[in-house]
C-alpha cells in the first residue's frame, strides 16, 4: 500500500501571529514562574517550613504554572491561529 499526498493543500505559517503568541506566553511565562517561586518561598516561611519544603512547594507551584502556560498557548491558538491553507 503507497501513501498518497494529500490533495488538501499545503498550509502556510502565519508568522506574525507565532511571533505575538510567543511575545506573550514569554511576558506571562515570566510572572507566572516568578510568582510560582516568589509565592513557594512565601508560603514556606508562612507555614514554618525548612529548605526542602520550600524547594518541593516552588516546585509543584511550577507544574502548576507549566499546565497555566499550555492552557494559555492553546488558547492563544485558538484565537490567532498558526496556520492558513495555501
Amino acid at each position: 500500500m503507497t501513501m498518497q499526498p494529500s490533495t488538501a493543500g499545503k498550509s502556510q505559517i502565519l508568522w506574525p501571529s507565532v511571533i505575538t503568541v510567543i511575545s506573550a506566553a514569554i511576558l506571562i511565562g515570566a510572572e507566572v514562574f516568578g510568582a510560582a517561586f516568589a509565592g513557594g518561598w512565601a508560603l514556606a516561611i508562612l507555614f514554618g517550613l525548612d529548605d526542602v519544603g520550600a524547594h518541593i512547594l516552588q516546585a509543584v507551584l511550577f507544574g502548576i504554572g507549566v499546565l497555566i502556560m499550555i492552557a494559555f498557548i492553546r488558547a492563544a491558538q485558538r484565537v490567532e491561529p498558526f496556520t492558513r491553507r495555501a
